[in-house]
């Protein structure tokens, strides 16, 4: 039977949501604090995936300044009905709901509205429409009363499509089927009378669960599934290859077939570096309701292909050297917190991208002069020609591997307290950084290097001739279990004159992200 590999989103694609129209599948995932948000993605199979646009992709849409990485936009649901296209969201902060809000477009690809704000706490909102024509919002919250089955409540409220406003009295739905866990993620389905409510259990780390519940009303109230969860990895073996499942959207073939959407990681010895990545997991139905991965009962790195589909396929991802001779970047990259096209913008001659050196350093939460890529394998190498001169020490240019603000690792060309070139390899841990390693640049163009593989990062300098290896960072230190937080390794570029004032400028004459042959799985 023809197969595809899993996951059909590598690098980090958290908290996917997905729908059809027609023969056209559409998914979004979560952003957090990278701009632009809500990456937008298009397929005709399920499997092989091309980015459409990103649903907030102009400046001021939502304040991101100030946010750590995890925060920002969070958990997305995409939803089509009569003829327009709609996004609910949240925007986070310290962790916890700040505003919902909704878009809408006619075209998946743009231009989508502005955020409409929604009276509506919590995270995680979903869209339902009815067969009446009627349209209901649900998301999750904290219990008022914790119930004794857990801490957290799903709750909903009928949307009015015309004002996009919140109207009606509120309905409390379900506080999950895992006792003492906090329920989220909600999506809610009609199949046969009968109303599926699915959603998320256990946090979203090594105890990460599909759970269920039915009612014949859609106002409740729902009754759990007593055979939740029904997806999961937390009995699995440490030595499985994906984990943290959970966060599960589905959808429906136009031959009937039913798919799950849902994230997971891929750890290595118990940490990983890519992030919350999608795959796709075949779905029946039964007469108690969906049963996911019906004939592995998890998620499988092999899967067979879905009906739809012509032939194998994986995630589209952007390989090669780019030269950024396009007037706009490409839809892989995103800055932090905002626009850089001020001080991060493809040269006006064609000859590579201009980085004016920003006074804010990565270690910022504003918005650093910084364009990045996500991490999609584990083996892979990175290469860049920078030119560049430090005006002095605090000047610096170059790559940098990066988990978050307080987390990263950055391999620079800047000077040394007597003005002379240099080539410095710095990691961030905790908010403390350490130079790790450096070496004199004799040229005024620098080759810098990154690779990777299921042991460490390896950073190397070229004078054009032989590579030197600097230094090597374990692949742990770059993974989100000693990070923290909800993200992958994003791979990038970046200028700094760590607040100083300054005038000058780095020229990145091309940026190659070349991805070498993944460990079996």
């Amino acid at each position: 039977m023809p197969t595809f590999r899993n996951p059909i989103l590598p690098g980090c694609h958290p908290d996917p949501s997905i729908c059809r129209v027609g023969e056209d599948f559409y998914l979004v995932t979560s952003s957090f604090a990278y701009y632009p948000g809500l990456p937008l993605f298009h397929s005709r199979d399920l499997v092989r995936w091309q980015q459409l646009t990103h649903v907030l992709n102009r400046p001021g849409q939502l304040p991101l300044q100030g946010l750590d990485v995890s925060d920002g936009i969070w958990a997305p649901t995409i939803r089509h009905h009569n003829g327009r296209f709609y996004v609910v969201s949240t925007l986070a902060r310290n962790r916890q709901g700040s505003i919902t809000f909704i878009v809408t477009a006619e075209d998946p690809g743009g231009p989508w509205s502005d955020p409409v704000p929604l009276e509506a706490e919590g995270i995680d909102p979903s869209l339902f429409f009815d067969d009446d024509g009627r349209c209901w919002l649900t998301a999750c919250r904290d219990a008022p009363q914790p119930a004794d089955s857990g801490p957290g409540e799903l709750w909903m409220r009928e949307l009015d499509l015309d004002l996009l406003k919140l109207v009606g009295p509120t309905h409390v739905l379900w506080h999950g089927a895992v006792r003492g866990a906090w329920v989220e993620a909600p999506h809610l389905y009609k199949r046969d009378g009968v109303y599926h409510l699915i959603a998320a259990e256990g946090g979203t780390e090594g105890n990460h669960s599909v759970t269920a519940a039915r009612s014949d009303t859609v106002t409740g109230p729902y009754v759990t599934d007593p055979r939740s969860p029904l997806l999961t990895h937390r009995h699995r073996s440490l030595e499985e290859p994906v984990h943290n499942v959970g966060h599960a959207d589905l959808v429906e073939t136009p031959d009937g077939e039913t798919w799950a959407v849902t994230l997971g990681v891929r750890p290595i010895d118990g940490t990983h570096t890519l992030g919350r990545e999608v795959f796709l997991v075949p779905v029946v139905w039964s007469a108690r309701g969906p049963v996911f991965a019906p004939e592995s009962g998890g998620v499988r790195l092999l899967e067979r292909l879905p009906s739809p589909a012509s032939g194998e396929g994986i995630g589209e991802t952007a390989v090669g050297r780019v030269h950024f001779r396009e007037p706009m970047l490409g839809l892989e990259w995103n800055s932090l917190r905002g626009p850089v096209g001020d001080r991060v913008r493809p040269a006006a001659d064609g000859g590579g991208l201009d980085i004016d050196l920003a006074p804010q350093p990565l270690s910022s939460t504003s918005v650093p002069a910084f364009i990045a890529r996500r991490q999609q394998h584990v083996r892979f190498r990175v290469r860049t020609r920078i030119s560049f001169l430090a005006a002095h020490p605090a000047e610096e240019a170059g790559l940098a591997v990066f988990q978050n603000q307080d987390h990263h690792a950055t391999l620079a060309v800047t000077a040394d307290e007597n003005g002379r070139a240099q080539v410095v390899l710095t990691a961030r841990d905790s908010g403390t950084s350490t130079r790790l390693a450096s070496a004199p640049s004799h040229a005024q163009e620098s080759l810098l290097e990154v690779e990777a593989d299921e042991n460490g990062y390896t950073f190397r300098l070229s004078d054009g001739t032989r590579w030197t290896s600097l230094a090597t960072i374990e692949r742990s230190f770059f993974s989100t279990e000693r990070a923290g937080g909800f993200v992958g390794v994003y791979l990038g570029l970046y200028g700094t004159s760590n607040g100083h004032a300054s005038q000058s400028r780095a020229r990145v004459h091309w940026f190659e992200y070349q991805p070498h042959t993944e460990p079996p799985g």
